[in-house]
C-alpha cells in the first residue's frame, strides 16, 4: 500500500472512535433526528439528480431546456 494513502485508511478502531465522539457531542436523543435529516437530504439529492438525467432523445432534452 502507498505510504501516502495509509494514514487515510479507516478501520474498525477509527469507526468506533468516531461513534463515541458523536455520542458525546450530540447525545443519544439528538442522533436519530440528525440521521433523519441526513436521510431526507440524500433522498432529495437523488430525486434532483434523477430529474436532471438526459432522456437520450434530443427532442425531449431540448424541450426541457
Amino acid at each position: 500500500m502507498n505510504a501516502a494513502i495509509l494514514p487515510w485508511v479507516i478501520g474498525t478502531p477509527q469507526i468506533i472512535f468516531i461513534v463515541v465522539v458523536v455520542l458525546l457531542l450530540f447525545g443519544g436523543r439528538k442522533i436519530p433526528e440528525l440521521m433523519r435529516g441526513l436521510g431526507s437530504g440524500i433522498k432529495e439529492f437523488k430525486d434532483a439528480s434523477k430529474d436532471d438525467e438526459p432522456t437520450g432523445k434530443p427532442e425531449e432534452d431540448q424541450k426541457r431546456l
